[in-house]
Order: structure tokens, then sequence, then C-alpha cells
């Protein structure tokens, strides 16, 4: 399995667009940030064709450390969600079934 880097991104942005290095580095890095700090906001990122990033406030709940058994107090954090569109789930699908793969998540 390959892993897309933030490098590689520059690196298509810099080839496809005719731009320099540099600047194909700092339209990635600008991208980048503008996305965190909307999420560090509260507010939704929404992407049409791609999918919606958000933060949800999970409440502090009661837990149970699996090892020892030992009940923990899970304390109240944000966890970010990301919800793909049915555009790219469906191409997604698409691209496992013509290269043979399986979802992590629905193999059985």
């Amino acid at each position: 399995m390959n892993t897309l880097t933030k490098a590689a991104i520059v690196d298509k942005l810099y080839k496809t667009l005719d731009i320099t290095h540099s600047d194909a580095q700092d339209l990635v890095e600008a991208v980048l940030e503008t996305i965190k700090g909307t999420l560090e906001s509260g507010e939704v990122v929404k992407l049409p064709g791609f999918g919606n990033f958000d933060v949800r406030k999970k409440r502090a709940r009661r837990g149970r450390n699996p090892k020892t058994g030992e009940e923990v107090e899970i304390s109240a954090r944000n966890v970010m969600t990301f919800h793909p569109s049915n555009i790219l789930r469906e191409r997604v699908n698409v691209g496992a079934e013509k290269t043979g793969q399986k979802s992590s998540r629905n193999a059985t």
C-alpha cells in the first residue's frame, strides 16, 4: 500500500500547474492551514465532491482499562470526523474493485 505525503502533493502541483516548487509548497501549506484554522474555530469544512470535516464534542464518561479491568474517567474532548461524499465513496469503491482490494473495515 502506498501513502500520499504532503511532499508528493507539492510535487504533483509543481508538475501539473507549472509553478515553482516553492509556490506549490506555499499553496499546500495555505490550504492546510485554512482547513486547520476553520476546524479549530469549530466550523465545518465542506469540500463538494470530496467530503466534510467536522469537530464533535464528546462528553466525559466512565470507561474501563481493558488490561486491568479498572474503571477510569475518560475526560471530555473534541474529536474530528470526516464523512466522504457519495462521489468520493463511489470512486474509492470502483478503484478497489479494479485492483481487487477489499476494504479493511469490511473485510470478512
